[in-house]
């Protein structure tokens, strides 16, 4: 085939077109990144030793942001487009160095503050404010943040849904503005694909309910007690949801005027539906708490522009893989082969018409920083062959890369997707 650009080649990935190549991601989202410490010993080795700092491109996760030199050197296809902000409320802004419990060196923003926590690990703060109570906890020895329960005792008599709202708004137009610069830059000076993250619809994502960038969060914040409210007060959900929405929708629309097609594929939703050895709700929650907000925001991005919508769910998400698709979603990751009932066979042959394939390309939980670069090497190259097959399959590991991955073991994997690539 004629060779394409990487724009070129992930909006043909994107209709099930053929490609000249695989389309390859890493780092474009927050879902399909790599720890900072896997990504400055990945640099190094590719690129050679030096004093270069690996910016921390989410602070939660503490994921590294995959640099221009570095993209090129893997040969990527994607960038992210994101908010200004980071999950603890400060923004991505005046850099100044750090380093990881393991020594790794990096680049933190400059109101990311943490104290020492008791075990010796880190306490980080909303808004890097410490003069509040801390909102996440790294353990002593470990690679990223979990957050603090700081739920206050709830009158579960009185419960107000206005609680769980205050975070919920229309995008300001100093983001939008950023949104649009951003995108611009990179449709303009560059030829890659463009991934955006959308603000406020991930309608109950685990990771947002605790509110790690709030100082002081009301309502229902900790998780045990969230999970239980899809259940036991499914109409104080759906308020919540309710007012989500309808913001969502106008900032979709203040988006779509300012962003238009620079962007190509929407990040909506990261909201876990699976365990790893079943769901967290059942379809029939899902039915009727969560898919018609889905499908409101999903119709609304398609009936206003040309980007497809993007779902994160981990876990055993078979049982919902139809209802996505009858959402609207047009892309789903990480694709989680190694949970019940997640056969990559089976996946790309009931649903690889339906649903891009974002991910799925190695095992992040064993065979990635497990296995053998042998082992490594031949799991990779078996997704390929699995997933490629008719097109609709962007290349990223089964969720993000941790920072204590061994280098040979990233080395077989780009290797694998080069050869596979009979280049």
């Amino acid at each position: 085939m004629k060779p394409m650009t990487s724009r070129e080649r992930l909006i043909a990935t994107l209709n099930h077109q053929p490609t000249d190549r695989l389309c390859v991601d890493f780092g474009a989202g927050f879902q399909t990144g790599m720890g900072a410490g896997a990504v400055h010993r990945l640099r190094q080795a590719l690129l050679g030793p030096s004093d270069f700092r690996v910016k921390i491109s989410e602070s939660y996760q503490m994921l590294g942001e995959i640099d221009e030199e570095l993209r090129q050197a893997l040969a990527l296809d994607v960038v992210g487009v994101h908010g200004p902000g980071t999950m603890f409320g400060f923004k991505n802004e005046d850099w100044k160095p750090f380093s990881m419990f393991d020594g790794t060196p990096v680049l933190v923003p400059g109101e990311f503050n943490v104290t020492p926590a008791p075990d010796g690990g880190w306490l980080i703060y909303p808004e890097g404010d410490t003069s509040v109570p801390p909102s996440g906890w790294m353990p002593k020895g470990t690679y990223f943040f979990d957050s603090i329960n700081r739920q206050q005792p709830l009158d579960e008599s009185n419960l107000d849904p206005a609680d769980n709202c205050e975070e919920m708004g229309v995008i300001s137009d100093e983001d939008v503005q950023h949104y649009a610069r951003l995108s611009r830059h990179y449709h303009e000076t560059t030829d890659y694909g463009i991934y955006m993250t959308l603000p406020g619809t991930a309608f109950g994502d685990i990771a947002l309910v605790p509110a790690p960038w709030m100082k002081h969060p009301k309502g229902i914040r900790s998780v045990e007690d969230w999970y239980m409210a899809t259940v036991t007060e499914p109409d104080y959900v759906r308020k919540v949801f309710e007012v989500q929405c309808e913001a969502a929708l106008k900032s979709i629309e203040l988006l779509a005027a300012a962003v238009g097609d620079r962007a190509q594929v929407v990040f909506v939703s990261g909201t876990d539906f699976g365990t790893q050895s079943g769901q967290f709700c059942s379809v029939q929650t899902y039915r009727e708490l969560f898919k018609p907000f889905h499908q409101a925001v999903n119709n609304h991005i398609h009936k206003l522009t040309n980007w497809k919508t993007f779902i994160h769910s981990c876990g055993a998400v078979l049982p919902f893989i139809p209802e996505f698709i009858d959402a609207g979603f047009d892309v789903l990751n990480p694709v989680q082969c190694s949970a019940i009932g997640m056969d990559p066979c089976n996946l790309k042959r009931e649903f690889g018409k339906d649903l891009v394939f974002w991910g799925g390309g190695v095992d992040t939980q064993k065979t990635l920083p497990f296995g053998t670069p042998d082992e490594v090497y031949r799991e990779v190259r078996d997704r390929i062959d699995i997933f490629s097959e008719g097109g609709g399959f962007v290349f990223n590991s089964v969720h993000n890369v941790q920072s204590n991955v061994p280098v040979p073991n990233l080395l077989a994997m780009f290797r694998a997707i080069k050869d596979s690539q009979g280049n």
